[in-house]
């Protein structure tokens, strides 16, 4: 059926395409140095990115539906993390205003999603036609089941995509009416000498936004946390399950999820400071030890991570290089600080030692096991 140029569809598609032109030059000069730094392992995740739903007919049925909904999560991730920008919400909540039908709906939410599982798609082509040209002996009897396992993927992901954004389009239901009495809260009614305790100050203001709304910084700096503990468990185990994969592979996945996390903590934290700024400007206190006191605490996850590290090595013995340990912590730990502590640098400067730090991290990560 042919778009008219003013249909609902038609609009949605040039907000989706404006917004994803707005995000690519925002990330230009990072995805410059990131494929600079690591094009070949860009081009060997290229290949294996649909590796899983290749591999999943070889596994026993609860692994191979495990490995099956791994993909299908993640070819609909990139639509989940950009759905701000592909449906805003001033766009989702003008829209429910117009008389569009559940059908038209669907059709643009779709659409819409296909922008991203398109490329993602064709990722899944090249990488399908790779491993054909390789032709491994696990491969060759299943083949045609694991062509259609990975096309299976790609269209559970796409239909798992429009469904999130088809939710952001529905309005929420609305909360039942609750009887709100009003109380002074106990710092205000205390004499005027009485302060309240920083803590509370950061909570209200740093910690609680993070996951309010439409933000996504705390599910994101959970993620990375978790990720850079799990990278460093099977890096320093070694675990039977994973133990065709070299082991610097888990290292560079360490250090990159480690130096993210303190970096885009502290991007969150100096994006969330210049907001409360202007706010702050009118109150009677003096912000300025609080805001420090939050740039300081985006170290704390990082060093979590690196405590972590310290006490697997140990119990690893001498299974590993204890001076190569020490060497990663003591590089690990000046990273963090000069992300946290170079707050005049340039964006471009920022990604050079962001990439920078994860190289050389890399690099002596890979002598631990020597």
């Amino acid at each position: 059926m042919k778009t008219l140029p003013y249909s609902y569809l038609s609009f949605r598609r040039r907000v989706a395409r404006a917004a994803l032109v707005q995000f690519i030059a925002s990330v230009v000069n990072s995805l410059e140095m990131v494929l600079l730094a690591f094009a070949p392992v860009m081009l060997g995740l290229f290949a294996c990115i649909a590796l899983p739903g290749l591999l999943a007919p070889t596994l026993p049925w609860f692994e191979a539906v495990g490995l099956l909904l791994a993909q299908i999560l993640l070819v609909a991730a990139p639509v989940w993390l950009l759905r701000q920008r592909l449906h805003p919400l001033d766009v989702a909540r003008w829209s429910r205003a117009l008389p569009i039908s559940s059908r038209q709906q669907w059709q643009a939410e779709a659409s819409v999603a296909g922008l991203i599982v398109g490329p993602v798609a064709l990722a899944h082509v090249v990488s399908c036609a790779v491993w054909w040209y390789q032709w491994p002996d696990w491969l060759r009897p299943v083949a045609p089941l694991s062509l259609a396992c990975a096309v299976l993927s790609l269209l559970l992901g796409w239909a798992l995509a429009t469904v999130l954004l088809m939710r952001r389009a529905r309005p929420a239901a609305p909360r039942a009416a609750a009887v709100v009495v009003a109380r002074v809260p106990a710092h205000y009614a205390a004499p005027p000498r009485a302060r309240v305790p920083a803590l509370a100050y950061w909570r209200q203001l740093f910690w609680l936004p993070c996951w309010r709304g439409e933000s996504v910084v705390g599910i994101q700096q959970t993620c990375l946390f978790l990720g850079a503990l799990l990278s460093m468990a099977l890096w320093l185990w070694r675990p039977p399950l994973v133990a065709w994969m070299p082991p610097a592979v888990w290292g560079a996945g360490t250090a990159m999820l480690l130096i993210l996390l303190t970096d885009r903590g502290d991007k969150a934290v100096a994006e969330q400071i210049a907001r409360l700024r202007p706010v702050v400007a009118q109150w009677p206190l003096s912000m300025e030890r609080l805001f420090t006191s939050a740039i300081v605490a985006t170290l704390l996850p990082g060093a979590v991570v690196m405590a972590c590290f310290a006490a697997l090595v140990l119990a690893a013995g001498a299974d590993v290089s204890h001076t190569v340990a020490l060497v990663w912590l003591a590089c690990a730990g000046v990273a963090q600080l000069a992300i946290v502590g170079l707050r005049t640098l340039t964006a471009r400067g920022r990604v050079a030692l962001v990439i920078g730090a994860i190289l050389i991290l890399t690099a002596i990560g890979s002598e631990l096991w020597n």
